[in-house]
């Protein structure tokens, strides 16, 4: 009498096909891993500091070969940078230019003032985050108000150093102000007000 041979479970023969899917797609996944983060792609980076609403060109800028996968996305590529391109925040020197950092002039939210300060921080330079404090003068001009805050988050442009008789006591400061705070400031400045300005947070 002959024997049957047994079948094998055929629960048994899926497992063993879903394993060696599984194995598959595992080393897949490893090898485009490991593909993709040694490809190198162009993109910019600021060669100084750009300050909010400045227009951003070639000329502040320079082509980086770097890997960031799937995270190059996110900056900007020589290719995508447009004429009359402006920096909406702060970019520092050396840093990589995000697409979320770039905008129009039309896009703008900030627009610049000069103001002369009494009081500026040491070191202060281009990019560097100031509240900008205001003294009203009183009526009959000899004495001031006590100061107060006018503008808490201004971003320093440029620093000059103010002409003539009270050049020794005054700094001109071009500052990166919101819109909505240029009339205040303008009217602290027309109001010959004592102005200061002081590392953001510090008058807080």
């Amino acid at each position: 009498m002959m024997r049957t041979r047994a079948r094998r479970p055929v629960f048994g023969d899926i497992r063993f096909v879903i394993g060696i899917i599984l194995v598959v797609a595992s080393v897949a996944g490893v090898w485009l891993l490991v593909s993709s983060s040694r490809q190198t792609m162009p993109l910019l980076q600021t060669t100084r500091t750009v300050t909010p609403g400045e227009t951003i060109g070639s000329a502040d800028l320079q082509v980086v070969d770097v890997s960031l996968g799937p995270l190059a996305d996110a900056y900007l590529a020589p290719h995508d940078l447009e004429p009359g391109s402006i920096a909406t925040r702060t970019l520092a020197e050396g840093e990589l230019v995000p697409h979320s950092a770039i905008g129009t002039a039309d896009e703008a939210r900030t627009t610049t003032v000069v103001v002369s300060s009494t009081a500026t921080p040491a070191g202060m330079t281009p990019g560097t985050v100031v509240e900008v404090w205001h003294a009203p003068a009183q009526k009959d001009g000899r004495a001031f108000d006590d100061p107060r805050i006018l503008v808490g988050d201004a971003v320093v442009v440029t620093v000059a150093e103010a002409d003539g008789m009270l050049a020794q006591s005054r700094t001109d400061v071009e500052v990166a102000i919101d819109r909505g705070d240029v009339a205040d400031v303008l009217a602290a400045i027309t109001g010959g007000d004592a102005i200061s300005l002081v590392p953001a947070g510090a008058g807080s």
